[in-house]
Order: C-alpha cells, then structure tokens, then sequence
C-alpha cells in the first residue's frame, strides 16, 4: 500500500471538512463580536441619554427649569427613536452580510463536495 494514500485522505478529508468548519467558525465568530460590539455601543448610547435627562430632572427648581426639562425631554425622546432606527438598521445589515456570507460558504462547501464525491 502506498503512502500516498493516506496523506490524499488526510487532505481531502481537510479540504472537504475541516477547511468549511473553519471558515464557517470564523464566519459566526466575525459576526457575535460584530454584534456585541453594536450592542455594547447601544447600550451605552441609550444608557448616557438616560443620565443626562435623569440630571436635567434634577435641575428643575421653577417653572422655567419644568418647561427646560420638558423640552428636553421631547427632544431625548426623537432621538431615542433616531438611535433605535439607526441600530435596527445597522442589525439588519449584519444579518444580511452573515446570510449572504454563509450560503456562499454552503455554495463552495457544496461545489468543493461533489467533485471530492466523483
């Protein structure tokens, strides 16, 4: 028996599994820090505007300092709604790039397979 042929083995074998396994790894590793780091940048956006409206309640002394707080009230709350528009949107993009980036690994798992199977 030659010693080719394990060595073709071993490689087909990393060619047709491991190599996919591998990219698909990275692929959805790539795509949790991609999302973690969105949602950590959410988080702390949405947590900051939080604060400041919860300082700027505090400030209110007067009738001015109501109609101050309100105002900015109103206006935390348009750009909450701006800020979760925004993050949908940038959500919805990552799953979009990780669908169209996991069925080309599928593709090329596939086209890699049939010809491994011939």
């Amino acid at each position: 028996m030659s010693k080719a042929t394990p060595q073709q083995a071993t490689e087909q074998f990393e060619s047709t599994f491991v190599a996919p396994a591998r990219r698909l790894g990275a692929l959805n590793l790539d795509y949790t820090e991609k999302l973690v780091a969105a949602q950590f940048d959410a988080v702390r956006a949405l947590t900051n505007m939080g604060l400041a409206q919860a300082r700027g309640w505090l400030d209110v002394r007067d009738a001015e300092g109501l109609k101050k707080a309100v105002d900015a009230q109103q206006k935390a709350t348009e750009q909450l709604g701006e800020r979760l528009r925004g993050d949908a949107e940038t959500l919805m993009s990552l799953n979009q790039e990780y669908v169209r980036e996991s069925q080309k690994l599928a593709e090329d798992g596939l086209k890699a397979a049939v010809p491994a199977g011939k």
